[in-house]
């Protein structure tokens, strides 16, 4: 769909195996979104605040209550009443205890030495590592959450692997985009080890190496040196082609030449209107920032 009038609220990216798609919010027409394949042309001006996105579970949308405003560089679009809704029945958060669906344990590789262990509902396919921006992943096992939730804490303290990273190590690990050579064998090791280890549940299914890379979804080889972050600012105009898409992360090919980096966490709760294709980008761009401790992922 097209950006049309302030009365659409962006709600960030979405992931699935047709691709990445921007969502869109709108009080009487509902949810939409609008694909990213390469080379689509964006164009769009931020409205005049950031508001709460509301609270979306099982694929339905709560609207925030209060309207509130977000900080414009906060990675999450959530007011923190609606976080705390959000966080109250949720695996992520460890209160969804009682889930009964089957979940996968991964090993997902983001750069040389950065892998890390999670897991995630096996009804989904896999997108939870789209979502997370890894360059390619393996299954190590199959189970109850429980199960699930045990054989990740056996290899953080067995084998020292974390359960996340600062998000910016993740960035700079793109480029110049690691062989699919290397990654494999980064997780074919690790996955030899997990295995062997005592303590892993019987309830959960080992599963053998089977490295899937994203290469094709992310399209992380069109990317160059130099690209810059966007900050998001009320009425500011954003415009460029869809050069590749990694996690949250939206590259731009703006039409003075340059590369930008759209957070779409950030870009999550403003209001966007159309803006004249190849327009002129007047948000403000800086070079991305270095690995912290803020925004683990």
């Amino acid at each position: 769909m097209s950006v049309s009038g302030d009365s659409w609220q962006c709600a960030g990216l979405r992931w699935s195996h047709a691709g990445p798609a921007l969502a869109w919010l709108h009080p009487v027409h509902g949810a939409r979104t609008s694909p990213l394949p390469p080379g689509r042309a964006l164009a769009f001006t931020t409205g005049t605040r950031r508001a709460c996105v509301g609270v979306r579970r099982g694929g339905r949308h709560t609207a925030c209550p209060l309207g509130a405003e977000v900080p414009g560089t906060a990675v999450s679009a959530q007011c923190p009443d609606c976080a705390r809704l959000d966080r109250s029945h949720s695996v992520a958060a460890d209160t969804a205890l009682d889930d009964p669906r089957p979940y996968d344990v991964y090993l997902a590789w983001f750069g040389p030495g950065v892998i890390k262990v999670g897991i995630t509902a096996a009804e989904r396919e896999g997108v939870r590592l789209l979502e997370q921006a890894a360059l390619s992943y393996a299954l190590l096992g199959r189970g109850p959450l429980m199960a699930a939730r045990r054989a990740e804490a056996v290899l953080g303290a067995a084998l020292d692997v974390p359960d996340r990273f600062p998000y910016a190590a993740k960035r700079a690990a793109r480029y110049p985009l690691p062989p699919q050579a290397l990654r494999t064998a980064e997780l074919a090791a690790l996955h030899e080890r997990a295995r062997g280890l005592d303590g892993l549940p019987d309830s959960l299914a080992v599963r053998d190496f089977a490295p899937v890379h994203h290469d094709e979804a992310f399209h992380l080889d069109r990317l160059r040196p130099g690209h810059g972050l966007v900050g998001l600012s009320p009425g500011r105009t954003i415009s460029g082609r869809v050069t590749a898409v990694a996690g949250p992360d939206l590259y731009l090919g703006a039409p003075d030449g340059r590369l930008l980096l759209v957070d779409t966490r950030q870009l999550a709760g403003w209001a966007l209107s159309a803006a004249a294709p190849g327009a002129e980008t007047t948000a403000a761009v800086r070079p991305p920032e270095v690995a912290g401790p803020e925004a683990l992922f």
